[in-house]
């Protein structure tokens, strides 16, 4: 063992860990739906986030770039897909939901890049009784 290995036992790490996120800015292990040009909308910029509560379930997603028009929204009351294209970029997300809703009464509303909707919870199913 040489002296430099010792004194920095991590080193190899961190230099294939830094060549694994060249690799991955640059597009190489980008996948289909991000592609390589990061900074032109998808991909790093997006981001999407789902706020549970007792009353109601809303997704938030980034969709930097976008217009309104651009945006088809589909939901089977446990997934939402978010299908988006802007210019540079096509978007497919698909968002398992935390609880079951009811997508016949979902809002949704879309201003300045942010697309927010919500879902009411699904009701109950009904007890079966047994004769």
């Amino acid at each position: 063992m040489r002296r430099d290995d010792r004194d920095e036992p991590f080193d190899d790490l961190f230099r294939e860990i830094e060549r694994m996120m060249n690799d991955m800015m640059n597009g190489s292990n980008m996948d289909v739906h991000s592609g390589p040009d990061v900074e032109n909308g998808f991909g790093a910029d997006t981001h999407v986030d789902v706020h549970d509560t007792d009353d109601e379930l809303r997704v938030i997603a980034d969709l930097p770039g976008v217009e309104k028009r651009n945006i088809e929204l589909e939901c089977d009351g446990k997934t939402l897909t978010i299908s988006a294209r802007s210019d540079h970029r096509e978007y497919d997300e698909r968002v398992s939901l935390p609880r079951r809703v009811n997508e016949h009464t979902a809002t949704a509303t879309y201003n300045n890049g942010i697309l927010e909707v919500v879902f009411e919870p699904a009701d109950q199913s009904s007890d079966i009784s047994l004769e």
